[in-house]
């Protein structure tokens, strides 16, 4: 009896110990966060991010964390956002992504062209935002892209000029 007593309290402690170590990540749910994909996203989503962040447990549908502190935060299920020539647009590992500077050195990501939208902060102090994105791209590669982002070149053609064309001298059949 003894035994078993001392072996449960040695089981409860150790318990207590790793999990008190690790708290859960208090994070709030997206708008869309219930959407069917979001979960698929999770599931599919790495245990270590930019090479040592270990995978957190959070307390919120559709949103992970990796680091201690949280270093790198996902929520899926944000809105969509619209088309936009004020935010950088830029593609890591088949992902389009747009950057929004206002929380720097928190970089703010969040997908273009996927339903649900996908948000990634990361505190880039401690973190690269480039490694975080193209560990967690297979994961949201599921989510199928309906757009991508357009550079001017895209829009309007080449910006860079070109020589005004000469014309040339041909030798013409005589009439």
């Amino acid at each position: 009896m003894r035994a078993t007593l001392r072996l449960t309290a040695t089981a409860a402690l150790a318990t207590l110990i790793l999990t008190g170590c690790t708290q859960t990540v208090a994070l709030k749910p997206a708008e869309f966060a219930t959407d069917p994909q979001c979960a698929e996203v999770i599931t599919r989503l790495p245990d270590v991010v930019d090479d040592d962040l270990q995978q957190r447990e959070t307390n919120a549908q559709g949103t992970s964390a990796w680091g201690s502190p949280s270093d790198i935060l996902l929520r899926c299920g944000v809105p969509v956002p619209d088309p936009t020539a004020e935010l950088d647009c830029i593609t890591l590992d088949g992902i389009d992504w747009l950057r929004d500077p206002a929380d720097d050195p928190n970089f703010v990501f969040t997908t273009y062209g996927r339903d649900p939208a996908i948000e990634v902060i990361v505190n880039s102090v401690n973190a690269s935002g480039t490694n975080a994105l193209n560990d967690l791209s297979s994961a949201i590669s599921i989510i199928p892209a309906d757009r991508a982002c357009v550079s001017p070149e895209d829009v309007f053609g080449s910006t860079t000029p070109t020589a005004t064309p000469t014309p040339v001298e041909t030798d013409a059949p005589a009439e």
